[in-house]
């Protein structure tokens, strides 16, 4: 029976107490925070035990995994403190605040030998792994381009980040995640219009190794919640509503039934057919928590979202706020 602890009682913390309630072969027996009401609450709900402190969880209970769902600037120090108790940790995204401190982190865990997995749960997504699956089947032929869009309105739990840290890292991790390729150049045209200390609106642009270019329209001023992505390439393009977990392949029809060696001569773009798959929908985060599980009972598991993959995803997104503040493109030293 493996035990799990959720530290962090907010909304993401509670979600991850109820999957791993329904988990079979897991028992929940601990949740902290430091909100007195919001840990009782969730332990009430999901039988465990409440605690204020995380460090008087990790010393009673010794738990086997455990998710920290903090606010990102505790990452470092809650993560580190649940690694030194021996278990494996999923750490929501961003992984941490700053790379030095997701550095700490990863050589920390490989140091201790445990699991350190990072939450950017649209990896789990049914339809980002089917759009995956299609593009590494050389659907579309080359990929000229990726588009995300990630709108909504302000959400009052954070405080400590903006929109580039809180929500771009999700499509910055994806892109990495499609592509197989990492960013080398980031622009990005940044606002401040109602967070009273970081930006809420992110115009960007990354360009990517394979010469892929991913750009991003990210907010938290629309009244309705928008989550796309769409990948252009020579035969058409795909796009993802990760809400409905629906993709859409919309076809070139210059490309149609066309051979590999004859598609470089084509000389233009048609509208062709649309195809909406059909596909069996899974919630992303219980198909998370169940890698992390595998990953932790020493599973080779390579769907697993590593400290490294959340390090990348947290430099592009480092790199779009510096270059939203300094109002000029930022290289990626590698």
């Amino acid at each position: 029976m493996t035990r799990a602890a959720v530290i962090g009682g907010g909304a993401m913390g509670r979600l991850h107490a109820r999957v791993y309630r329904e988990l079979p072969d897991v028992q929940l027996v601990g949740v902290s925070d430091i909100e007195p009401a919001a840990v009782q609450a969730v332990a009430e709900a999901y039988s465990a035990e409440a605690f204020s402190d995380h460090r008087r969880l990790l010393d009673r209970l010794s738990p086997t995994v455990v998710t920290v769902a903090t606010p990102t600037s505790s990452h470092h120090r809650v993560v580190m403190d649940a690694i030194a108790a021996g278990a494996h940790v999923l750490v929501e995204k961003p992984i941490a605040s700053t790379l030095a401190e997701a550095e700490e982190m990863i050589a920390a865990a490989a140091a201790a030998g445990v699991v350190l997995m990072v939450g950017h749960i649209e990896r789990y997504n049914t339809a980002v792994l089917e759009l995956r699956r299609q593009l590494e089947q050389g659907v579309l032929g080359r990929v000229f381009q990726i588009n995300a869009r990630r709108l909504g309105p302000f959400p009052s739990r954070i405080l400590d980040v903006g929109v580039v840290i809180d929500l771009a890292t999700h499509d910055l991790d994806v892109m990495r995640f499609l592509t197989k390729s990492e960013g080398v150049r980031a622009y990005a045209e940044t606002r401040r219009r109602f967070h009273t200390s970081q930006e809420d609106q992110l115009t960007g642009l990354v360009t990517f190794e394979n010469e892929m270019v991913g750009s991003l329209d990210i907010n938290w001023l629309t009244p309705t919640k928008i989550r796309e992505i769409s990948v252009t390439g020579e035969r058409g393009m795909f796009q993802v509503d990760y809400l409905m977990q629906d993709l859409y392949f919309f076809e070139n029809a210059q490309a149609a039934g066309e051979r590999w060696d004859a598609i470089q001569v084509l000389r233009g773009v048609n509208e062709g057919a649309m195809t909406r798959f059909a596909l069996a929908k899974k919630e992303p985060l219980r198909t998370e928590l169940e890698t992390f599980i595998r990953a932790a009972g020493g599973d080779r598991v390579e769907d697993a979202v590593t400290g490294q993959d959340g390090l990348e995803a947290l430099r592009l997104a480092l790199a779009l706020v510096e270059s939203g503040r300094t109002n000029q493109p930022v290289e990626l030293a590698r």
